[in-house]
């Protein structure tokens, strides 16, 4: 790390300089140090503390559709109440998902990081003690938005303390572990619910929310973000306890450096164009096929109980396509791991349609499994939050993530349409369609962001 580097991200308060020029130099030098950072205990710290948040979100989404059945079961709730309270959750998501890139951006990232915390972790503590569904479902909407909150806030925060060279992995490794939620709910509602009711499980959460909280409350805030705010003296503080291990000084390329004006509405535009094909692609597809296995897999004339236990089998790629896009997206690149992806899922997407037998439906459904957990991490954790620049990253990758969020709401009745009119085998070749559209988009427009330098 050089002096004139030191020096430059100090300028702003050491000489009062408040030129746009002066300004972007010393962000630009904050950023230049983050990006040659080695491993520290303050990133594993973030890591873990991300990580530790994301786990619980997903606990929390994933526990939904149980405690909704266990309600209709015990007759404390309807089927028109249990759909008010699911449809709350996902409006939630989609009004977290916008507001957590506002309020990121305008007013910092600690900031949206410890609100959606609180959101969630404090409605559901509160929904434990819902005298009714119609109580629950308000609860769900207000925790919702806490949870749509922790998705864009989780991913962009380890994306802007993380090295350039490593940056991928650490995010692709919160993936993993936020993946891990479907299996441990699933589990805990197990072993809880029919023992002492869904009850527990809201406490259970509303009071680690609260522990997180806690350990989460001394967290920096964003050196990028204080630095792109003028306040070069803390983010200088706070990027040399990313240094404490020391620096790597092998150049770092600017992921913008491809003709197009850096940080311009034009490329921003662009990027933007590129997430919302990508994240709408990944949530649609992933959602469609992992959500209604069972119910096509009986549309393809394979039983009810052997399809469930065939859909289990298949979901099993999930965790392994997490831990393969972990593995590729920083030794091959973004793209190559993202577009090959989306190019499996297309082809098995089809291939899948043509079976009508149990074996050959397992093997296809767990490679087709596979390939969307490895998009789903790929560009929900690492790709989409590089795309944009300091400014406005939280602010478009909330905008992305609730333009996925509406596509998932509106797919039960896309889906349920299509099976009506068209039958299961329309399900497959959407979802192929799809996936080969967000690989050529990606393939043809989107920035290679690894190991660079991503503003």
């Amino acid at each position: 790390m050089s002096t004139a580097s030191v020096t430059a991200s100090r300028a702003p308060h050491a000489a009062g300089a408040s030129s746009s020029t002066t300004d972007t130099t010393s962000v630009r030098a904050i950023v230049a140090r983050i990006d040659r950072t080695n491993v520290t205990p303050t990133l594993k710290r973030i890591v873990a503390l991300v990580a530790a948040g994301m786990l619980l979100d997903g606990i929390d989404v994933y526990m939904a559709s149980t405690v909704a059945s266990s309600s209709l079961e015990t007759k404390w709730s309807t089927v028109q109440e249990n759909s008010w309270f699911l449809s709350a959750g996902f409006a939630g998501l989609l009004i977290g998902s916008l507001l957590a890139g506002f309020i990121g951006d305008l007013l910092g990232r600690r900031v949206a990081y410890q609100l959606n915390l609180l959101l969630f972790g404090g409605f559901t503590l509160i929904g434990a003690f819902a005298p009714n569904m119609t109580f629950l479902s308000v609860c769900r909407l207000g925790a919702g938005i806490g949870l749509g909150a922790e998705i864009v806030t989780g991913y962009a925060m380890v994306n802007e303390f993380a090295p350039a060279k490593t940056r991928g992995r650490w995010c692709a490794i919160i993936s993993v572990l936020a993946n891990s939620a479907a299996p441990v709910t699933m589990l805990l509602c197990a072993f809880i619910i029919p023992r002492w009711s869904w009850r527990p499980m809201f406490v259970a959460i509303g009071v680690l929310a609260g522990i997180i909280w806690w350990l989460r409350r001394d967290i920096p805030e964003s050196p990028r973000w204080l630095a792109l705010h003028g306040r070069a003296g803390e983010a200088d503080a706070i990027v040399k306890t990313l240094e404490a291990n020391g620096t790597d000084d092998t150049p770092i390329a600017d992921v913008r450096a491809d003709g197009t004006k850096r940080n311009t509405a034009r490329s921003v535009a662009l990027c933007l164009f590129v997430a919302l094909i990508a994240v709408g692609a990944t949530n649609v597809t992933q959602y469609t096929f992992t959500s209604w296995v069972p119910t096509l897999l009986v549309k393809k004339g394979i039983n009810l109980s052997g399809s469930l236990w065939i859909s289990t089998v298949m979901l099993l790629g999930a965790p392994l396509g997490c831990i393969l896009s972990a593995l590729f997206v920083d030794r091959i690149g973004r793209k190559r791991t993202i577009v090959p992806a989306f190019v499996v899922t297309a082809v098995f997407g089809l291939l899948y349609a043509a079976q009508t037998s149990t074996v050959p439906a397992i093997i296809v459904g767990f490679i087709l499994t596979t390939s969307l957990y490895v998009t789903f991490c790929a560009v929900i954790a690492v790709y989409t939050p590089e795309l944009f620049p300091t400014q406005v990253r939280f602010r478009c990758t909330g905008v992305a993530n609730a333009f996925a969020k509406l596509l998932t709401v509106l797919m039960p009745l896309i889906v349920a349409h299509m099976l009506t009119a068209w039958g299961s085998t329309s399900i497959f070749i959407a979802i192929s369609i799809t996936a080969a559209v967000a690989a050529i988009v990606i393939g043809a427009f989107g920035p290679e962001t690894s190991r660079k330098s991503v503003g």
